[in-house]
C-alpha cells in the first residue's frame, strides 16, 4: 500500500490517467489525495470528476479556488470568465451528482502525518485549528443553503485572522487562506496580488511557509495552487502544482509505508496562457 498526493489537475484528465497508470494505482490497495483545483482551465473537467468519483473510497480531495468558482458559476453567483472551461460540467446529464460530490470534499485533510490544503496555512494556526476551521466551511458548503454562502465568499478582507472573527468574515478568511494564500506578513496579513515565485515577495511579506514561528513548522504540509513556485529546499513542505494546465507537468508525491517519499511527474502537452 502507498499513499499519493497529486497537485492541481485543472481538468487535465489525460495526464491524470497516465499518472495513475504509471504508478499502477490500485483503489483496493492505495490511497490518493488531490490537492484542489480539480476542474477548470483544462479541457476535460467532467472526465476528471467522473474518474475521481469512480475511485470512491480510495480518493480524498481538498477544494481549491477553481473548484469553489465552479460551484459559484453553477449556482448563478458568478459568471464564467473567458478562460473558464466549465460548460461541459454545467451541461452534463450527471451535473447534479458531480456538483453534489464536489461540495462534499474537504478544505483540509490530515492523513499519514501530512496536512493537505490547496494553498497555504496561516502562521498562527496549528494542525488542529486548521482542520477545525476547515470543517466550519465544509459544514456550510454541505448545508441545504450553501448557495447563500457562495454569494458572500468573495473579497480580500479581513486580510488577517483573529480568533474573535464571526460569521461571513470568519469563513472568508478561512477560505482565502486555504485556497488562495501565497504570501503573508510575519503577523499573518495575507497578500493576494502577487502570483510569481517566492523571490517576488512584496515588501513586508514572505511565502507563508517561511514565516518565523509558524505553528505548523515541522509538520509536512502538502499543497498546490502556486505553479510558479519551485519546490523549496526543505522537507516539511511539498509544493505539487507544477503547471500542468500551462503545459508543465502533473506532479505527485508517493509516500511508502516505510516513510520514504518520492516525487513523480508526467508531462502535460496542452499549453494555455496563464490568466
Amino acid at each position: 500500500m502507498a499513499s499519493y498526493w497529486v497537485g492541481d489537475i485543472q481538468g487535465c484528465d489525460e495526464p491524470l490517467g497516465r499518472l495513475l497508470e504509471m504508478i499502477d494505482f490500485s483503489p483496493s490497495r492505495d490511497r490518493l489525495v488531490v490537492l484542489g483545483d480539480l476542474i477548470n482551465r483544462g479541457p476535460s473537467s467532467l472526465a476528471v470528476l467522473r474518474r475521481l468519483m469512480a475511485l470512491d473510497g480510495s480518493v480524498q480531495c481538498v477544494l481549491g479556488n477553481h473548484d469553489l468558482h465552479g460551484l459559484a458559476v453553477a449556482s448563478g453567483i458568478r459568471r464564467s470568465g473567458s478562460t473558464d472551461t466549465l460548460d461541459e460540467v454545467l451541461q452534463a446529464s450527471d451535473r447534479a451528482a458531480c456538483l453534489a460530490w464536489l461540495r462534499q470534499q474537504a478544505l483540509a485533510l490530515w492523513s499519514d502525518g501530512v496536512l493537505s490544503v490547496h494553498a497555504g496555512v496561516l502562521p498562527s494556526w496549528s494542525v488542529t485549528q486548521t482542520l477545525a476551521l476547515a470543517h466550519e466551511v465544509e459544514t456550510v458548503l454541505r448545508d441545504p443553503d450553501w448557495h447563500e454562502f457562495l454569494g458572500q465568499m468573495y473579497g480580500n478582507s479581513p486580510a488577517a485572522w483573529h480568533d474573535d472573527l464571526k460569521g461571513v468574515d470568519r469563513l472568508r478568511v478561512v477560505v482565502n487562506a486555504l485556497t488562495r494564500l501565497r504570501f503573508c506578513s510575519p503577523s499573518g496579513e495575507m497578500e493576494f496580488n502577487t502570483k510569481e515565485g517566492a523571490s517576488s515577495a512584496p515588501t513586508g511579506f514572505m511565502p507563508w511557509f517561511e514565516v518565523p514561528g509558524r505553528r505548523t513548522a515541522g509538520v509536512t504540509v502538502a499543497f498546490g495552487h502556486w505553479s510558479t513556485l519551485k519546490q523549496p529546499a526543505r522537507s516539511d513542505v511539498w509544493a505539487l502544482d507544477s503547471g500542468c494546465v500551462w503545459g508543465g507537468c502533473l506532479s505527485a508525491m508517493r509516500l511508502s509505508p516505510d516513510g520514504l517519499h518520492e516525487r513523480l511527474q508526467v508531462t502535460c502537452p496542452q499549453a494555455q496562457a496563464p490568466g
